[in-house]
């Protein structure tokens, strides 16, 4: 529990915030960002006590100003502590728009920089390339890396999951035959999931999905059993290595979290020669997808997965 009764209420508004792993970790680096300004006397002494002064103009505009500066970085990069990226700058003010909103507060005012423009997003001729690509690679043998990957764009086309949503998918999240995925929606902006239901497949679709559940049969199989649909393809190590031994390993087969998904999603741009149909974020190709052939959920959908 921190010094500040600011702090611990913010730490239990954050704990009831339905949010995405990615926004997750954001919201983490902007509680600390605060606790360390408080720290350092930066902020008005009414925001150490007051949940309330802490979100408001008075403590967030010094605030910002010190983040941004640097100031308020938890480590050094190449042995100092310099501004920190437009990009940052951004993700900071959307998760204090989040937590003002959360606590019943309106979006903090800025000044005239603006925010960071969207990446570009392919065009629907590039989409449909990209499915016929996917299409030419199921009928050839394919590595596992490449069956996996394809699997993965095959859902985003069908049903333009998030990152975090794709981790945590698991087998219940498909229907029978494979005809449809349910997709439980989680909004970075810590809006409630009601648009979450289940998106028919393409025969596409469906094809990845069972080339890809054959290879990830084989690969649970050594790993003792998951469901989760998205598992690893080889040995890496669990987090951060003990200081007093090796690292600890982790066989293939298990559970593939959201930033071992980019990673891949990254890696297999390049290795598979997908460079000119993919863009480089994933995020990228999910907004093409919403922006010209949104998903329809399913019409006869089955139940909602339990839990």
């Amino acid at each position: 529990m921190s010094e500040y009764t600011s702090i611990t209420a913010l730490d239990a508004l954050l704990a009831d915030l339905r949010v995405g792993e990615a926004r997750r970790r954001q919201l983490a680096m902007v509680r600390g960002e605060l606790e360390r300004a408080l720290a350092r006397g930066g902020l008005p002494v009414g925001a150490r006590r007051s949940l309330r002064r802490l979100l408001e103009g008075e403590a967030l505009t010094p605030y910002l100003r010190l983040a941004e500066s640097g100031a308020l970085r938890s480590r050094q990069v190449a042995g100092g502590c310099p501004p920190t990226s437009q990009a940052t700058n951004e993700a900071r003010s959307q998760c204090l728009d989040l937590l003002r909103k959360a606590y019943g507060l309106p979006p903090l005012r800025r000044g005239a920089g603006g925010r960071v423009p969207l990446r570009p997003t392919p065009d629907h001729g590039t989409l449909r390339a990209l499915r016929r690509r996917l299409d030419e690679h199921l009928g050839t043998a394919m590595s596992p890396g490449l069956t996996r990957l394809t699997a993965v764009l095959a859902l985003v086309l069908d049903a333009a999951p998030r990152a975090g949503e794709l981790t945590s998918l698991r087998l219940s999240h498909l229907a029978d035959g494979n005809r449809a995925v349910y997709v439980e929606r989680r909004p970075q902006r810590g809006a409630a999931g009601t648009d979450s239901a289940w998106f028919p497949l393409s025969p596409v679709g469906r094809a990845a999905l069972e080339r890809w559940l054959a290879v990830r049969r084989h690969l649970v199989e050594r790993a003792h059993g998951t469901s989760r649909l998205w598992v690893s393809l080889s040995v890496n190590h669990a987090g951060t290595p003990p200081e007093d031994g090796p690292p600890v390993l982790r066989p293939p087969g298990m559970p593939l979290e959201e930033k071992g998904l980019l990673l891949s999603y990254r890696a297999g741009r390049a290795r598979y020669d997908l460079v000119a149909l993919l863009p480089p974020k994933l995020e990228q190709l999910r907004r093409a997808v919403l922006d010209q052939t949104p998903p329809l959920p399913l019409d006869d959908a089955p139940t909602a997965p339990a839990g």
